[in-house]
């Protein structure tokens, strides 16, 4: 069975001193992913809200377009347990039932049609430890039709939600953590040991919960890569802040998507690397 996270036995050392330390450490484990009973992609991933993780990546990648493509997904977490949800028999349960041994660790998706094919080109990202160009990704997406300000305040408000709510990560370390927000507050929050897994999760979880991502503001802890740019774009976001840096590529791809990137939110200052028109100081 995997968890999300585990005891274990770690030292540590101040100056002169060794203290054994029985503490958490942050779970990760391999999930493939099956769409229409063939192999989609496999994620490395905090096993938490997978069926979100699922839907979030099918729209992402262009899979789906809304939930109603969805017939049924089962996430098989243990051998006598497994995750279900089928919309036409308003079922959305963790059950207990007994699973083949081989399928633990997989996600399995029906969709509504029958007509499904694998693409044949995927562009292996950072997340994956590979890399793109500005030309690979640019065309891809229109840019995004938002006039929306926000306050400079406001952004550090989020981000200190959104630590404030990071249990795993003042539990385990190890875990990033993002989340969607408006102008008073975070609709949905993800963790994960992938960065780009949290923005999956985020999708997921508001397609399921009716939740329009348009307009709204990206946050996270990780470092804003073309991936999560890209991501960020697909959901039609405008603003997204980071605790750390953007890349080269993902700053390239927010001029050219319109998107107002914002890197080192924390403590009441920032970097905005892009779209300085949407914040407002006072």
């Amino acid at each position: 069975m995997y968890e999300e996270k585990s005891q274990t036995l770690y030292y540590r050392i101040a100056g002169n001193s060794i203290e054994p330390i029985q503490g958490l450490i942050i779970g990760e484990s391999r999930w493939e992913l099956y769409v229409n009973n063939l192999q989609a992609v496999t994620f490395m991933a905090t096993p938490t809200h997978l069926h979100h993780l699922a839907l979030g990546f099918l729209a992402s990648e262009n899979f789906i377009a809304s939930l109603n493509e969805i017939h049924s997904i089962r996430v098989n977490l243990a051998p006598d347990r497994a995750y279900w949800f089928i919309p036409a028999l308003g079922i959305d349960a963790t059950r207990a039932m007994a699973n083949c041994e081989a399928g633990v660790g997989s996600i399995q998706v029906q969709l509504t049609r029958a007509d499904f094919t694998m693409p044949t080109h995927r562009i292996i990202t950072s997340g994956c430890g590979g890399g793109v160009t500005f030309d690979d990704l640019s065309k891809e997406q229109t840019p995004v039709d938002s006039t929306r300000p926000i306050r400079a305040a406001h952004i550090t408000a989020l981000m200190h939600e959104l630590n404030q709510r990071a249990i795993l990560y003042r539990e385990c370390r190890g875990v990033h953590t993002s989340a969607l927000g408006d102008d008073s507050h975070l609709l949905v929050f993800a963790e994960d040991v992938g960065r780009h897994n949290t923005l999956d999760k985020i999708r997921g979880e508001c397609l399921l919960r009716g939740i329009a991502t348009r307009d709204r503001i990206l946050i996270s802890t990780g470092r804003i890569s073309s991936e999560m740019i890209t991501k960020a774009a697909k959901m039609r976001v405008p603003i997204v802040a980071s605790r750390t840096s953007p890349t080269h590529l993902a700053l390239q791809l927010a001029r050219a998507w319109n998107i107002t990137l914002i890197g080192y939110a924390h403590a009441g200052e920032m970097r905005v690397y892009h779209g300085i028109e949407r914040i407002q100081v006072e």
